[in-house]
């Protein structure tokens, strides 16, 4: 069963949802849901330019509440389990130029 569906519509969308701090990987999901620390959840996504969703199973350990500071989006940062190294090598692939921004993400 997945419990969020995620369109990463733009590179700079999946930019602002990457979070490389999180080990092996991570990502920012929007959502105005109740969540908490150590949830674990089955989300689906796609990638920019894809017409394949990708699937994984996580772990909540990031949550900005609705308000968060510096004007973030409310939503959960999920650890990615079942097989990070494959969804941190899609994602790098097409952030490769990305990475080195600058630009404000939705979670630092």
């Amino acid at each position: 069963m997945i419990d969020l569906v995620v369109n990463f519509d733009t590179l700079h969308h999946l930019y602002r949802a990457y979070m490389p701090f999180i080990q092996p990987v991570g990502l920012f999901v929007s959502t105005s849901e109740s969540h908490y620390l150590g949830q674990e959840l089955t989300i689906a996504y796609q990638l920019p330019g894809s017409t394949t969703k990708l699937e994984f199973k996580g772990s909540v350990v990031w949550i900005n509440p609705l308000g968060a500071s510096g004007g973030r989006p409310a939503g959960i940062g999920v650890k990615i389990i079942t097989e990070p190294e494959t969804h941190k090598h899609h994602i790098e692939n097409l952030l490769s130029r990305e990475l080195a921004s600058g630009d404000q993400t939705c979670t630092m």
